[in-house]
């Protein structure tokens, strides 16, 4: 029998690099709007939910109709707010949409939830290749590498791997969604923030840490997360090229 999956969209206000991201528009909706809207309508999902701590973004999701839940102001990572709000959910499976990812599709999603086809498999990410020299040592563009089973042996906001040698090296981006099995959802929001975690300020190498392996499915993808005002602009020209 196919696993249940819910979809909930963690979402906070005070982002350093670009305060109030969620309630930035684009064209004619609010960036939250844009992705509670893209994840919908994939119809991958028994329901879609905004987590949030903040007024301002529970007014915005009520106004277009969305479904949000108040959640807990102090959390340490987007992961752990949605574990707040699954375990009084049933479902098998629950996806972390970042509340950046305004390009994410259907079939990177439907890519997400195959990894699971594998019973081994309790966390799984994507990624993509990526060849810019920009993106590559952008510490904002996130990076991953994996072993012969497609499984994260590191993430990093630094260039991974060091390249030393003229050999041929496909670099990859991480893109942010996880997906986990309910159980160890739980499980990772009981653990303490690990060392690697503070540093990088990525949730998922406290997984790492822990022996817990993600699998990545590795896709085609020309999205990317929206973090800066660069960013903002970016995606604005972007929407605009798309029919």
């Amino acid at each position: 029998m196919k696993p249940t999956a819910v979809a909930i969209i963690p979402c906070r206000y005070d982002s350093k690099r670009l305060p109030g991201k969620p309630l930035r528009r684009i064209h004619y909706k609010s960036l939250i709007h844009h992705i509670y809207d893209t994840i919908s309508e994939t119809k991958l999902f028994d329901q879609v939910i905004v987590a949030t701590d903040d007024e301002r973004i529970y007014d915005e999701v009520t106004s277009f109709g969305g479904i949000v839940t108040k959640s807990q102001k102090k959390h340490n990572s987007g992961s752990d707010r949605i574990a707040e709000i699954a375990q009084n959910i049933d479902s098998d499976l629950f996806v972390n949409v970042q509340g950046d990812e305004l390009f994410m599709t259907g079939d990177a999603i439907n890519s997400l939830l195959s990894c699971f086809d594998d019973k081994k498999v309790n966390v799984a990410t994507l990624a993509h290749k990526i060849s810019n020299t920009e993106d590559i040592e952008n510490p904002n563009r996130v990076k991953v590498v994996v072993d012969e089973n497609g499984n994260a042996l590191y993430f990093s906001r630094s260039v991974i791997p060091y390249k030393r040698s003229e050999e041929n090296y496909t670099y990859l981006g991480h893109i942010g969604v996880y997906a986990f099995r309910k159980e160890t959802l739980i499980k990772f929001s009981k653990m303490q923030q690990s060392t690697l975690e503070k540093i990088e300020k990525l949730e998922q190498l406290r997984l790492l840490e822990n022996n817990i392996k993600i699998r990545v499915n590795i896709i085609e993808f020309t999205g990317f997360g929206i973090d800066t005002a660069e960013d903002l602009i970016e995606a604005q020209n972007k929407l605009k090229n798309i029919p």
